[in-house]
């Protein structure tokens, strides 16, 4: 199979895979999923509330070492196989331009389309009609990302109440049109930042697209063409000149001159070269691999000093995110002090008053209590337990009170740490323990 059918059946899974995403929920709970109107991050059918994103960082610095990981071992293999910017522009150009309308031919991507023809200008106006449709599909996926399809759906038929969501779709779409319609692939060879920084993590391991020239011969050098009739070539170099590897060329370079910072990896070029060496009984001269494995005949070296501890840092993200993620809270509880630190009463009664919000982040109703660990010197003097529905959030007063007399301190108010403990009735295993500060005041103040 050639790596044309094989990139293409890779965007149509990419692509399936991306559309069908945003549905598929577990106990109701999404695979992905950053609401800005929930404040909640959902991840393979987790749910973490904005106050939790402490797992973040970890999946943040899996994501950036990891591309840098992928570039070293594979080359661009991202921007050819997988970026959305690659994958729309075959969308247009091959399906579109060349498929449907045929007003481009998909083997010679270099030549402009012939805008003399009256049918052709009306093609051209058919095709940009299609993609807008598509991008308007494309901007509603993404927004699926943030806004959840079941909440999409309600809010689309209240478009006044909810416009900035339709003037960010509409955005999107026509950054999308004007993308691939007018700049093209100069946006990978001159905008996107990632083309910039692959030639600093290539090495003779990295695997990318190879001219092969010690069985080709060198077509340039010093990065002049110095090839341009047949009988100038030498026998035993097998590079027919016939430029297929050129015209195919999605970015608009040579493959031949070697590596360059606009080449994508899409194995076009390579695809080119085997139809025409498969003429003459012979392999192509353009290859997906090292330049250890294609001209310096060495066997590529996977696990070199960088690699390794690329591989490392990318293991530790995995463990830290999964020891953050697994200390999950079910609920969220925030305490704040009153402005008053204290009160005292008869017979050296000394309470403190809070604040505490609760914030059930589960999908069910629950009813939560409050319970003190150091049940001898203190009390709860105001807590009764209550009902709290789904994904809401509620204040409540919190009073505790010390009996005993503690004889602290004569010249000062003395904090005390207390461990509060807060859990859902019907839940054994939705429970967390905060530690609140008890202030005791100084010894003068308190008549026994």
């Amino acid at each position: 199979m050639s790596y044309t059918k094989k990139r293409y059946l890779t965007y149509l899974f990419i692509t399936a895979f991306t559309l069908v995403i945003p549905f598929i929920t577990i106990d109701g709970n999404h695979m992905l999923l950053l609401s800005f109107d929930k404040l909640q991050f959902h991840i393979l059918g987790f749910v973490y509330n904005v106050n939790e994103l402490y797992v973040m960082p970890f999946l943040l610095m899996f994501l950036f070492i990891g591309i840098f990981a992928m570039t070293t071992i594979f080359g661009r293999v991202w921007c050819g196989w997988s970026c959305p910017q690659t994958i729309f522009r075959t969308i247009y150009r091959d399906l579109i331009e060349s498929t449907i309308l045929d007003i481009r031919r998909i083997k010679n991507k270099q030549k402009d389309i012939d805008y003399s023809k009256k049918s052709n200008q009306l093609k051209k106006y058919i095709s940009i009609f299609l993609w807008i449709i598509i991008s308007t599909i494309i901007a509603t996926n993404f927004m699926w990302y943030f806004v959840p399809p079941e909440d999409f759906f309600v809010y689309i038929q209240d478009p006044a109440n909810h416009s900035f969501m339709i003037i960010f779709i509409i955005s999107i779409a026509m950054f999308l049109v004007f993308d691939i319609v007018f700049m093209k692939e100069n946006f990978c060879v001159y905008i996107c930042p990632y083309s910039r920084i692959q030639s600093v993590l290539y090495d003779d391991d990295t695997k990318q697209v190879v001219y092969d020239t010690s069985r080709g011969g060198n077509v340039f050098v010093n990065n002049e063409k110095s090839i341009f009739k047949m009988k100038e070539w030498k026998a035993n170099e097998e590079c027919t000149t016939c430029e297929a590897c050129v015209k195919i060329c999605p970015t608009n370079i040579d493959i031949r001159k070697g590596l360059q910072v606009e080449c994508i990896n899409c194995l076009e070029c390579s695809d080119a070269c085997t139809t025409v060496m498969g003429k003459l009984g012979k392999k192509s001269l353009i290859n997906w691999g090292s330049t250890n494995s294609v001209i310096n005949k060495r066997i590529s070296r996977l696990l070199t000093k960088r690699n390794v501890t690329y591989f490392i840092s990318l293991l530790l993200c995995v463990i830290l995110a999964g020891v953050f993620a697994s200390k999950k809270e079910y609920f969220l509880l925030n305490i704040n002090k009153t402005t008053k630190l204290y009160n005292i009463k008869e017979n050296a009664k000394v309470s403190n008053n809070y604040i505490l919000t609760f914030q059930n982040t589960q999908d069910k109703t629950y009813t939560f209590d409050l319970s003190l660990e150091d049940k001898e010197n203190f009390r709860i003097k105001r807590f009764k337990p209550f009902s709290l529905a789904a994904n809401k959030r509620i204040k409540k007063i919190l009073i505790i009170e010390t009996k005993k007399r503690l004889y602290l301190s004569d010249k000062k108010d003395t904090p005390l740490k207390i461990k509060l403990i807060a859990r859902a009735l019907e839940d054994k295993k939705i429970t967390l323990q905060r530690e609140l500060a008890f202030i005791y005041p100084r010894n003068d103040l308190i008549k026994d």
